[in-house]
């Protein structure tokens, strides 16, 4: 059976979505102190509704040391989740995304090493050994077996504040060099316990993460609620080996057998990436290992309509995620049959239409930003412009 955009699909534990499009966790930087949501946050969100059958929530950090990270400015922060004050903030996300109709889902992160904004101000940046990391300017502390039981239970009690915050499901982020990936990673994970040395004991934060959301599921949650994990196909660069693709199917054959998750979300740079001297891409070896039950969702290079509609040949859902930052109406117009009038280009029109927060916009309109945004050209004077929030909702 050929798999179409606008097919329904039912996930394991009965949820639909509508469509195969979803839009992947990004971060905004749109948070206030200590990761609570804004207006900035609430208008991005309520602008995409309708931008995918599910929406992934940026990482939520769900304990004091696990964020935030890659912080733009004071009070332009990466979410959290770390203590019930901030159920209210995220219930306002989970609402407006759910109105149309579609699937609210928020990604549970700790950033381990990559906690600089703590690590510049007083704080930690902890991992899972305190390796001198060359491509960082602080020191790493090595998390010590309490606050390891302590992260752990933070994953727990995170699942239970998504639950009451009304959202659909959850997403492990197992992907992006965060804590959840040096653990599992050889090369950043040089413990000597049993948290560290063989893939038994690098896996073992990752099972009992899942252990922990998993039982707060089976005892709160409703019973189509969604539980997704995310990972990076491999941790290669040059001499320094964390795993190999062959490490990460390993993963996830486990991930399928051990845990009835509802799917695996592949972070890829390209939804057609292969290992080296393969044949397969990532997710292709991924679906031999997997029951049929579960998912797969492929990110990267999915810009328009005919690449989502090719992301099927590799999976079952199509991650877009710069497609739906310009435009937020990405999968209604796919379900309405109107993906050609997709908006493909960002201008200063549709920066506004699509409720960009202003650390994006700064972000988006700097000219030496490597990650390349169609028409960015376009907006680069609003670099220079932007002072702070209030130019964003006074005009320009």
């Amino acid at each position: 059976m050929t798999k179409k955009l606008t097919d329904t699909v039912t996930l394991r534990h009965g949820a639909q979505l509508k469509g195969r499009i979803v839009q992947p966790p990004m971060l905004t930087n749109s948070g206030l102190s200590q990761g609570f949501v804004s207006q900035d946050t609430l208008d991005y969100y309520a602008a995409r509704s309708e931008s995918a059958g599910l929406v992934i929530v940026e990482y939520c950090y769900v304990i004091k040391d696990g964020g935030p990270s890659h912080t733009w400015a004071a009070n332009k922060e990466q979410l959290g989740i770390q203590s019930d004050d901030h159920i209210e903030g995220l219930s306002k996300i989970a609402k407006s995304l759910k109105a149309k109709g579609n699937k609210a889902v928020i990604q549970l992160n700790h950033s381990g090493r990559e906690s600089n904004f703590p690590a510049r101000h007083g704080g930690r940046a902890l991992a899972p050994s305190a390796i001198d990391f060359s491509f960082l300017d602080y020191p790493v502390q090595e998390i010590t077996e309490e606050e390891i039981e302590a992260t752990i239970k933070a994953f727990g009690e995170a699942t239970r504040r998504a639950i009451e915050a009304g959202f659909d499901g959850v997403e492990i982020h197992g992907a992006n060099h965060y804590l959840h990936q040096q653990f599992f990673s050889k090369w950043s994970n040089q413990r000597t316990d049993k948290w560290g040395g063989s893939y038994e004991n690098r896996t073992r934060f990752i099972r009992e993460v899942n252990d922990a959301v998993f039982e707060v599921v089976r005892k709160e949650a409703p019973a189509d609620f969604i539980i997704g994990y995310r990972i990076s196909p491999e941790e290669i660069h040059g001499d320094n080996v964390g795993y190999t693709y062959e490490d990460s199917t390993r993963l996830v054959e486990d991930l399928g057998k051990n845990y009835d998750f509802d799917y695996i979300h592949v972070s890829n740079l390209n939804y057609k990436g292969k290992p080296a001297g393969q044949d397969k891409t990532y997710s292709q070896f991924y679906r031999q290992v997997l029951p049929d039950e579960v998912k797969l969702i492929v990110v990267g290079g999915i810009t328009d309509e005919e690449k989502a509609q090719d992301a099927l040949n590799y999976a079952d859902l199509a991650a877009v995620g710069r497609g739906t930052l310009i435009d937020p109406q990405f999968g209604k117009k796919i379900l309405e049959g109107r993906g050609d009038e997709i908006v493909t280009a960002i201008s200063p029109e549709q920066v506004k239409i699509s409720k960009l927060p202003p650390a994006l916009i700064t972000l988006f309109s700097d000219p030496q930003m490597p990650l390349k945004m169609p028409g960015r050209e376009s907006i680069y004077h609003l670099h220079d412009i932007y002072k702070g929030d209030d130019y964003y909702r006074e005009g320009y």
